[in-house]
C-alpha cells in the first residue's frame, strides 16, 4: 500500500470533518434593533399612538393574534429566525408574557416610528435607537445571570443581529417637519445619519455583536402613502424620494465596507431592502401579486397603524394579493418572499 494511497483517505477525512463542522456552525439567537420594519410588539407597553395591537392586524398571525406587529402576519425578524433553525417568531423585549429563557435564543428592540435620529422618535414618543441598546445592555446582564458568563457571551458573539432602521427620518421627521429641514439640505442630514449608524454599530461591537446584517432604505417614493401624496403624477412614486433613499444606501455602503476594515472579527452584512422591494413593486405578476399601488388595509392609500382598524370599510378580503399591508407597511407574504431570498446571503456570511 503506498503513501499516496494513505494519505488521500486521510485528506478527505479531514475535509469531511472541516465541513461538518461548519455546518454545526450555528447562530444561537436573533437581536433586533429597528423600527416598525421590525418591531414585534415593544409599542404596545409604552405610552405612544404608534400601536398596532388591534385587528384587523395579526389576522394572519398564527392564531389570528394582533401582537403589535405591523403587519397582517408575520416580519422579516420572525421568517430569518425560522430561517436559521430557530423559533418561529422573535419576541419583543418589553413584553412581560416573556422572559429571559424565551429571549435567550432571540429578542427585540425595536420600536416602531424611531429613527437613527433622537428627533424622529420624539414625534411620536417612542423608543430612541440609544435606549433600545440600553436595554440590549439590560439583556446582557439577564442572559449573563441566566446562562452564565462564558455561555452568555458565546450567545452575544455569535448571535445575528438585525437592524433595520431609518425610513422614518425622511417620511415622518424631514419631509414632514420644518426643524431638520431647515437645519440640514437633505444631503447633509442623510451624512447625518449615517454617522449616527456608524456610531451605533460601533458601541454594539464594543458590547461584543460580530454578525450584524444592516438593511439599507426601501424605495420609499414607491410606499401606497407617498404615491397618494404625489399631486404631480397621481400614484405613481416619487421618484426624487426614491433617488434620497439610493444616495443614503450607497452611503452607508460604504460606511459598512469602512466599519468591516476597521473592526477586527466584525461582519456587517448590507442588506438591500431597496432592489428586492423593487423587484416586487415593479414586477408584482411575476410573484403572484396583483395590487401595488394600494395596501390592503381601507383603501390603502393612506391608513396604517390607528387608521387602519377592524371598523375601517374596504379592508381586502386576501393580503397575499397585496405587495403592502397597509399604507407603508409590506405584507407577510412580502415580508417572507424579502426574506427567502435574505436568509441564504445571510447563511453564506455567517455560518
Amino acid at each position: 500500500m503506498g503513501m499516496a494511497s494513505i494519505i488521500i483517505p486521510w485528506v478527505f477525512f479531514i475535509q469531511i470533518l472541516s465541513i461538518l463542522s461548519k455546518s454545526e456552525a450555528k447562530v444561537p439567537a436573533v437581536i433586533v434593533f429597528g423600527d416598525s420594519s421590525v418591531d414585534s410588539g415593544n409599542n404596545n407597553f409604552i405610552p405612544t399612538i404608534a400601536k398596532c395591537n388591534f385587528e384587523p392586524y395579526g389576522r394572519d398571525f398564527p392564531g389570528g393574534t394582533p401582537t403589535g406587529r405591523f403587519c397582517n402576519g408575520r416580519l422579516p425578524p420572525d421568517f430569518i429566525s425560522e430561517g436559521f433553525g430557530l423559533k418561529p417568531v422573535v419576541p419583543a423585549y418589553l413584553d412581560p408574557a416573556f422572559n429571559i429563557s424565551d429571549f435567550a435564543t432571540g429578542v427585540c428592540f425595536a420600536s416602531a416610528a424611531t429613527g437613527y435620529d433622537n428627533a424622529t422618535a420624539d414625534v411620536l414618543k417612542v423608543i430612541p435607537l440609544w435606549k433600545e441598546v440600553e436595554y440590549y445592555e439590560e439583556y446582557q446582564k439577564k442572559l449573563r445571570a441566566y446562562l452564565g458568563d462564558k455561555k452568555a457571551n458565546e450567545v452575544i458573539s455569535d448571535a445575528l443581529y438585525v437592524i433595520s432602521i431609518g425610513t422614518n427620518d425622511f417620511l415622518e421627521n424631514y419631509y414632514a417637519l420644518p426643524r431638520r429641514k431647515s437645519q440640514f439640505t437633505v444631503q447633509q442630514y442623510e451624512d447625518f445619519l449615517v454617522s449616527i449608524a456608524e456610531h451605533f454599530v460601533r458601541q454594539i461591537y464594543s458590547l461584543g455583536a460580530r454578525k450584524l446584517s444592516l438593511t439599507g432604505l426601501p424605495p420609499m417614493g414607491c410606499l401606497p402613502v407617498q404615491r397618494t401624496t404625489n399631486f404631480d403624477d397621481p400614484l405613481n412614486c416619487l421618484e426624487e424620494r426614491n433617488k434620497v433613499a439610493l444616495e443614503f444606501n450607497g452611503k452607508l455602503k460604504a460606511t459598512v465596507a469602512k466599519l468591516n476594515k476597521d473592526l477586527p472579527g466584525l461582519k456587517v452584512f448590507f442588506a438591500d431592502a431597496y432592489e428586492l422591494l423593487l423587484q416586487l413593486i415593479k414586477k408584482p405578476s411575476q410573484y403572484g401579486f396583483e395590487v401595488v399601488e394600494e395596501g390592503c388595509c381601507g383603501t390603502g392609500l393612506f391608513e396604517m397603524g390607528i387608521l387602519c382598524n377592524r371598523h375601517t370599510p374596504l379592508t381586502c378580503p386576501d393580503a397575499n394579493k397585496y405587495v403592502f399591508w397597509d399604507a407603508i407597511h409590506p405584507s407577510q407574504r412580502t415580508n417572507k418572499i424579502i426574506s427567502d431570498q435574505l436568509v441564504p446571503r445571510l447563511k453564506q456570511q455567517f455560518l
